[in-house]
Parts: C-alpha cells; structure tokens; sequence
C-alpha cells in the first residue's frame, strides 16, 4: 500500500483528505494527516463568532468524526526531507519522529503576518483561530460590564474603545460585525451611550477590500463611517505599548481592544525547513495540476494546495498571475487534489485546477453586506442574505450546516447571546481564590 501524508488539516488538507477516502479503494493507500488542531476552522464564519451570531464550536469541523479512515497526529511537521521521503513530526509529549511516506500533500495554510510595533506581541490578538473569535468577544462583552460600573470619562472611554489593524476580508468584516454587536449592546446598558464607542479600522492602503473595485469599496468605508466607525487609510499603527495606540497619522488615544488582521505571510515551515522547491514569497512551486515543481521539472509524488502554495490562475486573463488564496479556492483545489493524486495512483493523467470566481460576497454586521460580481454590485440586507446562504452551503458536513442554520433561526426571535465567558481562559481562578480564602478562615491550633 502507498503511504500518503498530508501536511495540515484546514481547507485543502481536510478535503484532500475527505475525498480520498471516498476514492481510494482500502487496499490501495493509506492516508495520515498531522495537524496540532483536531479541527478543521471554517473561518469566513470567524467574525461572526466575535459577534455571538455564530456559536464558536460550529465553526470548527472535527477530524476524527468526519475522516474516518485516516490516521490522524496530533502534531506540526516541521521538516521534509522528501530526496529520503522522509518528514519530522513534533508532538507535544513525545520526541520528535521521523514519518516516512511514499506521496506527500502540503496544505500546511499560512501564518499570520507581523511587524516588530512596540506593544503589538503584548496587546493584540489575532483573527485566525476560533480560539482568538471567542477571546475577542469575551473581552468586548466584559469591557461593556466594566464601563457600565464606571463614572463618564477616560477609563470608561478606554474600555469601550477597539481597533482592527488590517483591512481586508478579515479586518473588515470582524470591524463591521464588532461594530454591530457593540451598537446593539446599547440597549441592554442604559448606562453607556453611543458617544462612548470609539472603533478604529486602520489600514496601510489608500482603501479596504482589495478583492472588490474602487467604488464598492469606498462605498463600504462611508457605510462604516456612518455607522460611527473610524477609517484610518494610508496609515500604520506605529504603537501600541501599555494600551496606548499611535497611528501615522497622528492619532493617538488609549484602546482596550486590539486586534491584527494584517494578512498572512508564507508558512515557516514551506519556507526554510524543505527541500522541496519555493519561490521568492516562500510558497511552493507547483504546476497547474498542483503538482510540485513546473512543467519542465516536476517532482514526483510531491503535491501542494492552499494558502502555502502559487498555483496558477488558467482563469486569468493576466500572463503569470497566480490565484487568489481564499477559502472559495483551497475546498476546490483540495477536492481537484483527491482526483489528481488518485489518478497518478492508477496512472491515469491529472487534470488542471481551473476555477473562474463566484464572486465576492462579505458580511459588516447584522443585516449589512455587500457583493460584487464583475460588475454587479449589490449591498444591504439583500448581500447580508446571499452572504449568509453562501457560506451556510459552503461550510463543510450537514451537521454543521444544521446547527449553524438552528442557531441563526434562534437569533431571529431572541437576538444574540450576549453572555461572557471570559473566565474560561482562566479556569482555575476561582478555584484558587477559594483555596487561599479558605486557608485564611482556618484557626491555628495551639
């Protein structure tokens, strides 16, 4: 039997994965997949889940209830040494192993992209992980509990203030979704009026949404705007130590909330720990058919999908470009991949990836969205609901789908959960407090 390793389980490597198990007959390969995660996130759902419209752990598609018939480790690879086809796997309780395989699959996705900015590593919290969604709605809802104790003023001002550094998909959807749920708040603390919410977008670029055209794009920055958001263009966070932001700009103000969203830069892993070829960016170099290498010098048995790989855009109507890496591409090369790697199996040719966009459709908040195709654009309630029956049909497995749909349903009568659960990033806090109270109340014996 041929040993397949995949190398991550986000979009590509999860569909990869799921397909071949329906492709492969049991006595032709087996599959392992290594991925520190038991989950595959589905992440255009991340902003809603920093909004309570979404429930964090319907976004996260377990692996081992849904792969069945591959070998899963809990683990990162963190070299491929595939002259030997040889891969090293480190696991958090155990030595680092050598894996070997005959056919390996990279779809280990990207990383988040940082600048060294005195206080970023300290304040911010990243929009990559379902972890981070929940840990960002937390700390917004909690900031509302604490503002509400306190007296109008700075401190007050401080904890209702936010700012979203990056402004793609992302950044503005997770900017446009904070934004609705802190506004809808309100009305639960009569204490704390809209003049009290300051958010902040800032972005590098003379303008958001890069995937979308000029107008709709400077359409989102004015709905953002008169919805009480703050846009920053051609502007860079310069600090953000103690909680004080400094932009370019020259705005300065005390923030509680900050979040980076400033785009992704190639895994570390494809880029230095490989000998398989990677351009200029670190991504790999692959062939139509996602095969590594170019048409000239394929590799064998070596393929790569997703976010850490340059595949090239047949769609395009540009020499050279490369497609986009988003999810609408990764689920489609994962499932291109499956057939590719089954066919060489069986000797059979590959075929390429080819896929012309569906669109671009994103969510600012409950009730707010828009869509561009070409040029049809379309926005308001109407691109909220194609955004929304989009992505619902998209999100991998039924059950998910199901619960996400029954969760929305429940929101429609009842709203959004506004509870915190803050403390569970802390599990063990009130049970110490009481250990030590209970040690104080203890009488010395004599």
């Amino acid at each position: 039997m041929r040993r397949i390793l995949i190398v991550g389980g986000g979009y590509a490597g999860f569909y990869t994965a799921w397909r071949l198990e329906k492709k492969l007959r049991r006595d032709e390969a087996e599959v392992t997949l290594v991925d520190p995660r038991p989950y595959m996130t589905y992440q255009p759902f991340l902003p809603e889940v920093t909004a309570g419209s979404v429930e964090a752990r319907h976004v996260a598609v377990s692996l081992r209830r849904h792969l069945r018939r591959t070998h899963l480790i809990a683990g990162r690879v963190v070299n491929i040494d595939h002259t030997n086809r040889t891969a090293t796997v480190s696991t958090a309780d155990a030595p680092d192993r050598e894996l070997h395989y005959d056919v390996i699959v990279v779809t280990a996705g990207a990383v988040t992209r940082t600048f060294p900015i005195p206080g970023v590593a300290d304040e911010a919290i990243g929009l990559k992980h379902v972890e981070e969604a929940v840990a960002i709605r937390d700390r917004l809802l909690t900031a509302f509990e604490r503002a509400a104790a306190l007296p109008p003023g700075p401190e007050r001002r401080k904890l209702l203030t936010a700012t979203v550094v990056g402004g793609g998909f992302t950044g503005v959807e997770g900017f446009g979704e904070l934004l609705s749920l802190a506004t809808a708040l309100l009305k639960h603390y009569p204490e704390l009026s809209v003049d009290d919410l300051a958010f902040h977008l800032v972005e590098v670029r003379d303008r958001i949404l890069p995937e979308v055209t000029d107008e709709p794009g400077h359409w989102v920055v004015r709905h953002l705007e008169k919805r009480g958001g703050h846009v920053h263009l051609e502007t860079k966070l310069v600090s953000a130590e103690g909680g004080h932001v400094v932009l370019s700009d020259g705005t300065e103000y005390d923030n509680h909330l900050l979040i980076w969203a400033a785009g992704n830069q190639s895994n570390p892993v494809v880029a230095n720990h490989t000998d398989l070829p990677v351009d200029e960016q670190g991504l790999f170099k692959v062939r139509a058919d996602l095969r590594v290498g170019t048409d000239d010098a394929p590799v064998p048995d070596a393929w790569a999908a997703g976010d850490n790989a340059a595949v090239p855009d047949l769609a395009s109507d540009l020499p050279g470009a490369y497609v986009v890496p988003n999810a609408q591409n990764a689920v489609r090369q994962g499932k291109r991949l499956a057939k590719n790697i089954v066919a060489d199996l069986r000797g059979r040719k590959t075929k390429p990836y080819v896929h012309h966009s569906l669109g671009t459709v994103a969510t600012l908040g409950l009730g707010k969205g828009i869509f561009q195709y070409r040029r049809i654009v379309i926005t308001g309630l109407l691109a909220w609901l194609m955004h929304r029956g989009y992505h619902v049909l998209a999100v991998p497995t039924w059950e998910r789908k199901v619960r996400v749909a029954l969760v929305w349903a429940a929101a429609l009568f009842y709203g959004r959960d506004i509870v915190s659960l803050l403390s569970v990033q802390h599990p063990r806090e009130a049970f110490v407090a009481a250990t030590l109270g209970d040690r104080d109340r203890q009488v010395p014996r004599r």
